[in-house]
Parts: C-alpha cells; sequence; structure tokens
C-alpha cells in the first residue's frame, strides 16, 4: 500500500513500495480525471511529458483500461518537447506515440504536437496559437484566475535537479510569465533546443501530477516539498514553484525517491 499524506502548502503525497504500485495508482487516477473531465465538460484535455513517466504509464493500454477510457475524447498535448523531428529518439511525441497512443483509439486530430520543422522560438509560437485557437472553440477549458488554458491534467516528470517540464533551476523560463509556451536554446540537459509550458499554465490546471523516482531524485523532492528552516535553497527549485492556484497538486512517487521527506520518516 502507498503511504499517503497531505501537507499543508504542497499538496497531496503518494510513496509507493515499488514501481510496479506506483503505475497501477498513476494509471487509476489518469483514468478517474479522465472520466470526471468527460463528465463535466465533454473532454479530456492532458499535457504529456517524457521520461520514464510515460512508461510509468503504459498499463493504459493494458484491460481493462484501454476498454473502459473513453479514447475519443481525449486531447493530447505535450508539457514541453525537444526540438527535433518526430521520429527522432530524443522525441517526447515519439516515445508517447510508441508507448502509448498508437495502441488506443485517440483520434489523430486530438494530438496536439509541435511543428517540428521550424526553429525552436517559431515552434513555440504556434504551439501556443494553437492551444489558444482551442481556448477559443472551448476544446480548452479557459482558467477562471487567469489568462491561462486550463488543462484538465498535466503530467510532470521532475528531474534530481529539480526540474519539471523543461523549467531548469536558475533558467530565465521560469521568469516567463506572459506567454503560455516559451522555447529554449541553451537547455542544461541536451538536446538544447526545447520549447516548454510557462509556470502560469502550469500552475493554471485543474491537476498536476509530479512524478519521481530513484534515489537520484530524494534530495530534490526533499527541497521541493519538505517545509525547511531556510527557503533560499528551493526558492528557484522549479518542482518548488508549481502550486497551482486553484487545482490539485499530486506527487507520486516510490520509496527510494521519498526517502528524505519529513513525512516519510516519520512513519518508519
Amino acid at each position: 500500500m502507498a503511504l499517503t499524506w497531505t501537507h499543508k502548502d504542497r499538496g497531496e503525497i503518494r510513496v509507493h513500495e515499488n514501481l510496479e504500485e506506483l503505475s497501477i495508482d498513476l494509471v487509476d487516477y489518469i483514468a478517474e480525471i479522465s472520466e470526471a473531465s468527460i463528465k463535466e465538460h465533454g473532454a479530456f484535455c492532458i499535457a504529456l511529458s517524457g521520461g520514464s513517466l510515460i512508461n510509468l504509464m503504459g498499463k493504459l493500454v493494458e484491460p481493462p483500461y484501454n476498454k473502459i477510457v473513453d479514447w475519443a475524447k481525449w486531447y493530447v498535448f505535450w508539457a514541453d518537447e525537444r526540438v527535433v523531428g518526430k521520429n527522432h529518439d530524443d522525441s517526447n511525441y515519439k516515445l508517447a506515440k510508441d508507448t502509448l497512443l498508437s495502441k488506443v483509439n485517440v483520434l489523430p486530430r486530438h494530438i496536439c504536437s509541435i511543428n517540428d520543422t521550424v526553429s525552436a522560438e517559431d515552434a513555440a509560437t504556434e504551439y501556443e496559437f494553437a492551444i489558444r485557437q482551442m481556448v477559443k472553440t472551448r476544446t480548452v477549458t479557459a482558467s477562471e484566475n487567469s489568462d491561462c488554458p486550463k488543462f484538465d491534467l498535466i503530467l510532470l516528470g521532475m528531474g534530481s535537479d529539480g526540474h519539471v517540464a523543461s523549467l531548469f533551476p536558475n533558467h530565465p523560463a521560469l521568469e516567463v510569465k506572459d506567454d503560455w509556451v516559451t522555447f529554449l536554446t541553451d537547455s542544461p540537459k541536451p538536446p538544447p533546443e526545447r520549447i516548454t509550458f510557462t509556470l502560469p499554465v502550469i500552475n493554471s490546471a485543474a491537476s498536476v501530477v509530479v512524478v519521481a523516482t530513484g534515489e537520484t531524485k530524494a534530495n530534490a523532492v526533499h527541497l521541493a516539498i519538505d517545509d525547511l528552516p531556510s527557503l533560499e535553497s528551493s526558492l528557484s527549485l522549479p518542482a518548488r514553484m508549481v502550486q497551482p492556484s486553484s487545482g490539485n497538486l499530486i506527487w507520486f512517487m516510490d520509496k527510494p525517491a521519498g526517502s528524505k521527506l519529513d513525512g516519510f520518516k516519520f512513519s518508519e
């Protein structure tokens, strides 16, 4: 069973025994939010990231999820993407397509990926324009609190440096407030050219999930969640800046990633 508690400021924390348990719980949660969103407004708008997060979603293509999820109502976006060709091994689109999207009945016109034939700057501009059009037509809900889209669910992995999407510590992209999508040409992790949702968009979502696995993430998880005597070390940590204004924040992690959390230590 997962060890679960709610932090007064940092959302709900779920620490799982192992990756199998985490994967089942994550997929259950996605299916639940999908069903609730479709009931509420006829669509499920989900933003994905890359990395191990996509593999943890793999059970969605298996029974019972592949039969009970209303895939035709899904609209799929990316919270960040590498500016590479769609068939490139670094592409988040390719990873999601190969692992998940090619195996379920999401409509091709509902898969909203970047233009991979233009510069990072143009790809970000075009992607934001496409999302703004979908807010205009009410396919994507508008936030009540800001000039931002309100995605039903944004799924984020977290790096050992505390980065989420392609928002890295101390990077100017963290300061972008007026754009929904921004671009990088100097990512600290390769490949250097990327597009990413900005913090205001992430923090306008109805639900944000942050997934962290492995011992190398333990310190960043601690800095992102726990009450610290001096917040200075965590203030520019992107994962700490994920704070939905009126949505839910849920952390899914395995025991090694959660091992330095105060709540985890109390429970041992």
